[in-house]
């Protein structure tokens, strides 16, 4: 009987808690509660499979699995290891911080977008990009933000991405 209460306030400590970290009011000022750093933030999945979960713990049922290794998603809050992401489609769900990189990447978004010399839109084409195209971010300037996809470094409309804030200054 005792376990049994144990563990019902466990659960209750462990959902509550989540709740608080999915409930925090976001604003630019807003910091992680297990790592300080800025909430939201963007990441990469590091996996080529990572399970995403209805809730900060392996308790949780795994409602999906991202199979799509390197895509750029948001972090929205913080549960001790879990974090709670949100992909390019808006969709929300709780990955162990294992399966995420620090290394950042964008996904092309809107249709076909052309990856430019420089940043300017009269610069040549380097290459042209399908929506759904992930790329490395190098570094963004003003409205333009540098990229590397497949080899190729050009530079591309930060609208034209997604992965990286509007006023995010990420190169002088």
């Amino acid at each position: 009987m005792r376990r049994a209460a144990f563990l019902a306030l466990l659960a209750l400590w462990v959902t509550l808690g989540a709740l608080r970290a999915t409930t925090a009011p976001a604003s630019a000022a807003a910091v992680g509660t297990e790592t300080g750093l800025p909430i939201p933030r963007y990441v990469t999945l590091r996996a080529k499979e990572v399970n995403v979960r209805a809730g900060p713990g392996v308790r949780y049922p795994i409602e999906w699995v991202y199979q799509r290794p390197n895509l750029p998603v948001e972090v929205v809050a913080e549960f001790d290891t879990w974090r709670k992401i949100r992909d390019p489609d808006g969709v929300e769900g709780w990955v162990h911080q294992q399966m995420l990189s620090g290394r950042r990447t964008v996904v092309v978004i809107g249709g076909e977008r052309l990856l430019r010399r420089t940043p300017e839109p009269a610069a040549p084409a380097v290459a042209r990009l399908e929506a759904g195209v992930i790329g490395w971010l190098d570094g963004c300037k003003r409205d333009w933000c540098e990229i590397e996809v497949s080899g190729l470094d050009g530079w591309i409309q930060r609208s034209h991405i997604w992965g990286v804030r509007a006023d995010e200054a990420l190169k002088d």
